[in-house]
């Protein structure tokens, strides 16, 4: 708070605005399982449209592959649907039917 001097001898607050900076809400995308899409090129998904080095691509390919879904990243709604479009275009682009979700953390 500071204080405003309008006349000698005579001080008045100056209430200044708060400023409360929320992040945004993030959401977590999965990979789904499915029977015909390679794990190559699951593995090139998740680096190439999620960011994941090839060792954590692996890790979540398999997950999903022995579990039937495993998480892969936590990202603003935006970008989780953006990267989910990605890509289900590149999936649908060579037929298969890799599938990504994306629910609120």
């Amino acid at each position: 708070m500071r204080l405003a001097v309008e006349e000698p001898g005579v001080a008045t607050p100056v209430v200044e605005p708060v400023v409360r900076v929320r992040p945004a809400p993030r959401y977590k995308v999965f990979v789904h399982n499915d029977d015909v899409t390679p794990m190559i090129f699951v593995v090139d998904v998740l680096r190439g449209i999620f960011g994941l080095d090839a060792r954590r691509a692996a890790e979540v390919m398999l997950e999903a592959h022995t579990s039937g879904v495993a998480f892969v990243i936590a990202l603003s709604l935006e970008q989780a649907e953006f990267r989910v479009d990605q890509a289900h275009s590149l999936a649908r682009a060579a037929r298969f039917p890799l599938t990504f979700t994306y629910e609120p953390e």
